[in-house]
């Protein structure tokens, strides 16, 4: 694993209006049917336990439901709140405030790990890959979009010399704080490096751009990008891809449902304020439905 020398930065919704900022009247209709289209593809049609890291405010939850158990995580308890709104009636949801880079669940526990919209957000990708795959069994999906760096508009761009970045070259592009943009080989060997096997490709979201959208309906659109998805993956030139990763380890049964993101132990014992962790003793409360599992792991 990568040595750091800093503690790693996470960015946070806690408070903001995402849901009204970025999509509800905002026009992001065509990006929420591609990315719903694409996952209706990879999901497997049932399982026992899917995890949905950076779920946020639940926008795509509802596809989940044949799931026997649902977990929405996401580091915002605000976005957690407005999951739990709408899906807390549900027995099968949980939700769950948690770090990705020291998630609080069992060795091998999920069918499905679902990780949409969260990786441009993320500067150690390679420790948020690692606990993806400690927590799904071994032989299970785990489905990540990220940004590509190298779509079509970056390289008519750059080749017109309107941008000085290079979308050739493989290191990460982070073209505000905490928002980068991936080469796809360069994230398929950090994909690849965390023990997962890439079975399959979507390229998505070509018809981003305001005036496409302007004239075409949503709906439209974004069945053209679902009939292209597949093909197009072959030259990687949309701003997003979608990959179906396989956690390629024995098959092993889960030892619990939490785990301690402290201590780690699997331990833990539910009380009136939350989860108590009978080895280190510290306390995971649950408010308003929602379990606080936030705790920065020590840097390796």
């Amino acid at each position: 694993m990568t040595q750091r020398t800093r503690p790693i930065k996470i960015i946070d919704y806690e408070g903001s209006s995402y849901k009204t900022d970025f999509w509800e009247g905002q026009g992001r209709e065509f990006e929420d049917l591609t990315e719903r289209n694409a996952l209706r593809r990879l999901l497997p049609t049932s399982g026992s336990v899917l995890i949905e890291v950076g779920a946020g405010f639940g926008r795509l939850a509802d596809l989940y439901d044949s799931f026997e158990q649902i977990v929405l995580v996401d580091y915002s308890m605000s976005l957690l709140e407005e999951a739990h709104r709408r899906f807390g009636d549900n027995p099968k949801y949980h939700f769950v405030a948690a770090n990705v880079y020291s998630l609080p669940f069992a060795d091998d526990l999920a069918d499905v790990v679902v990780m949409i919209r969260v990786a441009h957000h993320l500067e150690a990708i390679d420790l948020a890959l690692s606990e993806v795959h400690r927590v799904l069994q071994g032989g299970k999906i785990f489905l990540m979009e990220f940004a590509n760096k190298r779509n079509a508009k970056a390289v008519v761009r750059f080749l017109l010399r309107k941008q000085s970045w290079n979308p050739f070259t493989e290191d990460p592009y982070e073209f505000v704080p905490l928002n980068f943009d991936f080469h796809p080989e360069w994230m398929r060997r950090q994909i690849e490096n965390a023990g997962f096997i890439v079975e399959r490709e979507l390229a998505i979201s070509h018809f981003r751009l305001p005036a496409v959208k302007r004239r075409f309906s949503p709906r439209f659109l974004a069945q053209i990008d679902n009939a292209i998805a597949a093909p197009a993956s072959f030259l990687k030139l949309s701003p997003s891809l979608l990959t179906k990763n396989i956690a390629n380890k024995p098959t092993r049964s889960s030892n619990g449902f939490f785990r301690c993101p402290r201590c780690y132990g699997h331990s833990l014992r539910q009380d009136e304020r939350g989860y108590v962790c009978t080895t280190c003793k510290e306390t995971w409360v649950i408010q308003d439905g929602i379990v606080d599992f936030r705790y920065p792991r020590p840097e390796s």
